[in-house]
């Protein structure tokens, strides 16, 4: 089978060499890459290009429109079979498409998603965010996994579609918020057969300090609502976990700052949570210092999130009733 592998990019072209020199190490041989400038100010021109020799490469440049239009500017040109659409902030191991294609002959997949991990290169701020992103003691219980307690819904940053997948759906709706949600959910209920490739993970590098990530995850807490326009019956109570956290942590200092009764037992609560982070982030990078930067990812994750959900959960759902 032929792959388009398709990559929207913003502003980003030394993110988009070290990607594309890990695609050059691919076993599995049979795909092209296209590579779309967003509107770029800062564009990857001449990286792109010095890749011509090395992998069956094509560059676009268009202007801005946010990376879900992006990818169907890129759908109109592939010439694939199958299409996989990455983040240009990804490292590929070098057996991925190998993994996917053997996959996808044995058990097909009209829609794919895979899995994320930190690699070895990361910083330790970087490792700390991706466990974040994973963790079964914050959102990232609910994605990447096949015990994960919500269903999985492919996610762009590592998903595969069929052509006919595209031909059936037109692609996506929506080109920001949830836009890759919105478009797994209308293909599963399409009928097309979807599901999780454990194996085919990528190093998702994410961001690089605490403020990015706090910005990038209050981006997806209202992304989360936006999503509730099209499918109402998508926001489930797991999605409000996060506001509830930020709820307890505005409680938990009014009642140590007046000496409440309950300033105990919020204490006691929030100690065991952060212990529990604490302790199975440093039993999985088995590093101290990954292991507190996780705290500080995961409370960032958390309250940024919380706080984006409920914003917009005010502004679009509650205001619009009242």
């Amino acid at each position: 089978m032929f792959y388009s592998i398709i990559i929207p990019l913003y502003n980003r072209p030394q993110e988009i060499k070290e990607l594309l020199e890990t695609l050059t190490l691919q076993t599995y041989k049979q795909f092209e890459v296209l590579v779309i400038e967003d509107g770029s100010v800062d564009d990857a021109a001449a990286i792109v290009n010095s890749f011509a020799g090395k992998l069956n490469i094509h560059y676009y440049v268009k202007p801005n429109s946010g990376q879900g239009f992006t990818r169907n500017y890129a759908f109109e040109r592939a010439k694939g079979d199958y299409f996989i659409i990455l983040d240009s902030d990804c490292l590929i191991p070098e057996d991925y498409l190998q993994i996917v294609n053997d996959h996808l002959s044995k058990s097909w997949l009209d829609l794919y998603g895979g899995p994320d991990d930190a690699h070895p290169s990361f910083t330790p701020t970087q490792k700390a965010i991706s466990y974040a992103m994973t963790s079964p003691f914050t959102t990232g219980g609910m994605r990447g996994n096949k015990k994960g307690i919500a269903k999985f819904h492919p996610r762009s940053f590592n998903m595969g579609i069929s052509r006919e997948v595209w031909e059936k759906t037109g692609g996506f709706i929506i080109t920001r918020m949830a836009e890759d949600l919105e478009f797994s959910i209308r293909a599963q209920r399409l009928g097309f057969k979807s599901g999780l490739i454990p194996e085919a993970k990528v190093y998702h590098k994410r961001r690089t300090n605490f403020a990015q990530f706090y910005k990038q995850l209050h981006f997806f807490g209202r992304g989360r609502i936006n999503l509730y326009k099209f499918y109402s019956n998508e926001l489930k109570p797991m999605h409000f976990f996060p506001a509830l956290f930020v709820l307890f942590l505005i409680f938990t200092l009014i009642v140590n700052a007046f000496r409440c009764p309950l300033w105990l037992p919020c204490d006691i609560l929030l100690t065991i949570f952060i212990l529990l982070i604490f302790f199975h982030a440093w039993l999985k990078n088995k590093s101290l210092k990954i292991a507190f930067l996780s705290v500080g990812a995961a409370f960032t994750q958390l309250t940024a999130y919380g706080i984006g959900f409920m914003q917009d959960f005010w502004k679009r759902i509650i205001l619009k009733r009242s």
